[in-house]
């Protein structure tokens, strides 16, 4: 239910200290509940006993009693809670959430059905953004509106507020200019350090509307995620400064992102959001989602489960390189990864182990022959098949990393790589050319076994 104030605005009965408001008359201005009363000053009858009292006087009421239920009391005062409908700024997504949809379409999303789905589907049924919140520390609106609502003025610099504080001066509504020593045009630290945009500040500033009636600043801060969602273009300090990066495509849209798969309502959504409205563009032109790294048995890691892995500690016993190997080849970032430090071992053994091994296997002959790189590069045509085999398996797994990682598919390229190390490079052409490396005996036929393993294309 909504009355009318005293501006023809449509309004709650109740008002935000928790009292009936005047048009309500012989209710208004009591509190709807006892508990916010100073200490002996609450009436003997509440409101709402009031009220039933009323209904049923004017034989309005069916009937009239009392029951115990659960409410909600404030944690700190532990007085009653009043759930209230507030006034609220928001961005009209509507209007824009085709096109949204449509610029979608042109990222590269890993997984693809996150994407398509989840974060499509959201955009497809996309409402207005709620951009005001009821809190002390962020952002300001920087919103000015005179009492009655029917003026109202949007600060888009501090050169501008500046500007309209020298005209509110003027008028007689504010009394001194608090940024009087910021230097506008001056973008050093130093400057920037003169003033504070904080709530507690800003609302300190009144300025003045085109009819001449002073104007306060709206109480609300912006929601958080709209400074998350302005990140490419805030970090750069746009458009005050560095223009070029954004305006030329230097440092906008961005390469790749990564983050949690519940950041489809959250980062990955703002920064869309924003992207399409102010500069109909992409922020990312491709995104990695998330998935979360659960103990061996796939179940979540806690602390108070005692199943949780030390990052730190792992990367002391295993090294990072194994670790990172072990996670990138086990699963592909995006699915979930059931993490097992057994798993490390059997890395360490299996990959790193045989690389190892492999290049030691090298490191002995090429040692024994003194082989430095320097000596004439032999022709392809004139090595051994299986030599010729091997550096082309070995040109086929280039082409084919490279492709895995252009396309952000970095388990297929880790998994190639591994196999390739394993399979053809250790268990078949060291194998059997171990005997051949025994026989030789001249420096060219030894070459002829060295380069394959340093091969200059």
């Amino acid at each position: 239910m909504l009355v009318l104030d005293e501006n023809a605005n449509l309004v709650p009965p109740v008002d935000l200290q928790g009292k009936f408001r005047p048009e309500l008359k012989e209710l208004g201005g009591k509190f709807v509940k006892n508990e916010y009363y100073e200490d002996g000053q609450a009436p003997e009858r509440s409101v709402d006993v009031e009220i039933a009292i009323k209904l049923k006087e004017e034989n309005k009421a069916f009937k009239v009693e009392k029951y115990v239920h659960s409410y909600p009391n404030c944690w700190r005062t532990d007085k009653p809670i009043l759930y209230y409908p507030l006034d609220s700024w928001f961005i009209k997504v509507t209007d824009i959430k085709d096109r949204m949809f449509e610029l979608n379409q042109s990222i590269n999303w890993k997984p693809k059905a996150t994407g398509e789905g989840r974060f499509g589907n959201w955009l497809a049924n996309a409402n207005d953004w709620n951009l005001s919140r009821s809190r002390y520390w962020g952002i300001p609106l920087p919103i000015w509106r005179t009492t009655d609502g029917k003026e109202e003025m949007i600060i888009g610099s501090v050169a501008e507020l500046k500007m309209e504080m020298q005209k509110a001066l003027e008028a007689g509504v504010l009394d001194k200019d608090i940024f009087k020593d910021f230097v506008v045009g001056d973008m050093s630290e130093d400057n920037y350090e003169k003033i504070d945009l904080h709530k507690n500040i800003v609302d300190q500033i009144t300025l003045v509307s085109h009819s001449g009636k002073p104007m306060k600043r709206e109480s609300d801060l912006i929601d958080v995620w709209f400074d998350s969602g302005s990140m490419p273009y805030a970090q750069w300090h746009y458009p005050f400064e560095n223009k070029n990066l954004i305006d030329e495509g230097k440092t906008f849209p961005a390469d790749f992102i990564a983050e949690g798969v519940d950041q489809t309502r959250g980062w990955f959504y703002t920064l869309h959001a924003i992207a399409t409205m102010v500069f109909d563009s992409v922020a990312y032109k491709n995104v990695v989602s998330n998935g979360l790294v659960l103990d061996k048995e796939g179940k979540k890691m806690s602390k108070r489960l005692g199943n949780a892995v030390d990052p730190f500690e792992t990367m002391k016993e295993h090294g990072a390189d194994a670790t990172r190997w072990y996670m990138i080849s086990n699963a592909n970032p995006w699915d979930n990864l059931k993490f097992d430090p057994e798993g490390i071992v059997e890395v360490k053994r299996k990959f790193f182990g045989t690389l190892y091994n492999t290049y030691s296997f090298f490191a002995l002959y090429a040692n024994i022959d003194e082989f430095s790189y320097a000596e004439e590069n032999i022709p392809v045509g004139e090595r051994p098949e299986i030599d010729r085999w091997i550096l082309s398996e070995l040109n086929s797994l280039v082409a084919f990393v490279d492709e895995a990682y252009a396309d952000y598919e970095p388990t297929k390229a880790t998994r190639a790589i591994s196999d390739f190390v394993q399979e053809n490079l250790s268990n078949w052409y060291v194998r059997l050319c171990r005997r051949r490396f025994g026989k030789v005996n001249t420096k060219k036929t030894r070459l002829l076994h060295i380069k394959p393993y340093t091969p200059a294309w």
